[in-house]
């Protein structure tokens, strides 16, 4: 049983009716749009409409079952979710259906989860019910639609059989080339997770959030959406495409409502500078700004140090971006860094990371990586550890290992998949039996008592008895050349004749995509050859936005590295030693 100590209210639903009861005319959430128009709810109001929500969905589903949510952005998803909470459905976060996509994803997750419903808006249940029937997986799903709830219904409410121990949704993961995995999360694992948050940050109800996260990816709706709620803190949110159009928009928000608070992966702020001009950032105000976190991808020095000097003069402060670190399976975050200080950043020696050591530089080299430091692991509110995931012995100070969590963060486990939780979620130290840990897949390690995340398990490459993380090589390709600098890629090794070789697929610019093919590949090869003596064993040019990624955006190697096997990559040039195909 789950020893709960870190708030009063036992579950999100309590949480919402204790806002509901003591505050209900404060601003709960206001999602805005580019043409000035907004749609704004209460606590007061949330809770009624969620009550409404949930005798609906009652009356057609029993406790228990599972429900897809397919909505666009917006306070529909909002009350469809805390409606799920308020009836005991266990609501499966998705995203409405496309166009023109495949539908393949979203029927592993209703197969997998034993999906009865789907809660979605009655336009996009008009524009999807004609695709859906024509899926055996997906045809059999009940549709509810937001539009036709009345909302009278709010007064027949009755509170749900739930504990903190209750799953109160399923998280699927983005999975790669294999089939995606729910991950089951309590209401005490979000509870924890957003007081592990609060503790760290220091957040509270004065506090402004601001933020374009999608609110089917476990970083925004935790972090976006149910924190401003655990700290009584107003919520602005947007939708991701008025953001990747704009970037401004997202900072003139900021700056608007005077904002506290955000999150934002490293791309993110790259496209903020890329798009935003002088003339646009000299009309902001950031100053208000106490944080925005940033995790989902690999964090760069080089991209914090540009973003802190070229919004300075809006107010934007040095100490104002911070890392954080964490997954899925331990709800959100897991370690964060100071957010009142410029993050740690540490040069190590290449070569020792490659031989899974951590060797301070004092000056860098070709080969050297400047890492961001994730936070001390002695300031944390659960145990992180690494350990070698061979002997499975914790590590000392300054060894590279898989790290593991353990903590009332960690999640339940996948749904359905008793023998892969108790392998990832029930690990045990080998030399003391201390467990259970959660085995992320992540590598890591600890020096001065800070941790960095060198890598994935399973994404190193080894070439030779060397480690070599596909980041940097990544990196490499596309600092090569102007024609790739601002587009995607991904490195993996191959087996050819029973020795592993390296790949480098890389994006065109739209723009520059008429480069001569050969002109950049052989600008890549070299990058990657000086900087990590490394020969490349075949270059792919491909086209603009066709590298396969996640839902939440990260570029998936080994489904890239399927489509170059299986030659379903859409290529523009590819050279490969001793032949060459346009």
């Amino acid at each position: 049983m789950m020893t709960y100590t870190w708030g009063t209210e036992a579950t999100l639903v309590d949480l919402l009716r204790k806002r509901a009861t003591e505050t209900p005319e404060r601003l709960g959430y206001s999602f805005i749009r580019e043409d000035g128009t907004h749609d704004d709810v209460t606590y007061g109001e949330l809770d009624r409409k969620a009550r409404a929500f949930a005798v609906h969905l009652k009356q057609r589903h029993q406790e228990g079952e599972r429900a897809l949510l397919l909505y666009p952005p917006g306070l529909e998803y909002v009350i469809a979710y805390f409606g799920c909470l308020y009836a005991g459905i266990l609501a499966v976060p998705a995203y409405p259906p496309r166009a023109n996509v495949n539908l393949t994803r979203l029927e592993s997750i209703v197969e997998d989860a034993a999906a009865t419903a789907a809660l979605t808006t009655s336009s996009i249940h008009k524009n999807a019910a004609l695709r859906f029937a024509e899926s055996p997986r997906l045809s059999g799903l009940n549709w509810v639609a937001i539009d036709d709830v009345e909302e009278s219904l709010a007064d027949q409410w009755t509170m749900p059989s739930i504990t903190p121990e209750t799953i109160a949704f399923l998280q699927y993961t983005s999975g790669s080339t294999s089939a995606p995995k729910g991950v089951m999360v309590s209401h005490g694992n979000l509870l924890h997770n957003e007081w592990l948050f609060q503790q760290k940050y220091d957040t509270n109800s004065d506090d402004v959030w601001c933020h374009w996260l999608p609110p089917f990816h476990d970083m925004g709706l935790i972090a976006g959406i149910l924190h401003p709620l655990y700290s009584c803190a107003p919520a602005y949110m947007m939708s991701p495409v008025d953001f990747i159009t704009r970037p401004l928009f997202w900072l003139e928000a900021i700056s608007k409502y005077k904002a506290t608070f955000s999150g934002a992966p490293n791309f993110a702020l790259e496209l903020c500078l890329k798009k935003v001009t002088p003339e646009q950032r000299d009309k902001l105000d950031l100053s208000h700004m106490r944080c925005i976190f940033c995790g989902a991808e690999p964090n760069r020095p080089e991209t914090f140090a540009a973003f802190n000097e070229y919004f300075a003069p809006a107010g934007f402060k040095e100490n104002v971006l911070s890392t954080a670190y964490g997954l899925a399976e331990a709800t959100l975050v897991a370690c964060m860094g100071e957010w009142k200080k410029p993050v740690k950043n540490t040069t190590f020696h290449g070569e020792s990371l490659k031989r899974d050591r951590a060797m301070k530089l004092e000056w860098e080299g070709k080969s050297d990586r400047t890492l961001m430091s994730h936070g001390n692991v002695n300031e944390q509110f659960q145990r992180i550890a690494i350990v070698n995931p061979n002997t499975l012995q914790e590590c000392r100070e300054g060894e590279v290992g898989e790290i593991w969590i353990k903590g009332p963060s960690v999640a339940q486990g996948y749904w359905q998949r008793p023998e892969q939780t108790q392998e990832d979620f029930g690990a045990h130290l080998a030399d003391t039996e201390e467990g259970p840990f959660l085995r992320t897949g992540d590598l890591g390690v600890v020096f001065e008592e800070e941790l960095y995340v060198t890598g994935r398990m399973k994404d190193v490459i080894i070439i030779r008895g060397r480690n070599y993380y596909p980041t940097d090589i990544e990196t490499s390709a596309q600092k090569s050349h102007t024609a790739v600098s601002n587009s995607n890629g991904a490195a993996f090794a191959v087996d050819i004749d029973g020795e592993e070789r390296l790949v480098v697929v890389q994006e065109m610019e739209r723009t520059l995509r008429k480069t001569p093919g050969m002109e950049v590949a052989r600008a890549i090869r070299a990058a990657v050859s000086e900087e990590h003596q490394l020969q490349v064993h075949a270059v792919v040019l491909i086209k603009p936005a066709s590298i396969s990624k996640t839902s939440s955006g990260k570029v998936q190697r080994r489904a890239n590295k399927e489509r170059y096997l299986n030659g379903t990559l859409d290529v523009i040039f590819m050279d490969e030693l001793n032949t060459v195909n346009a």
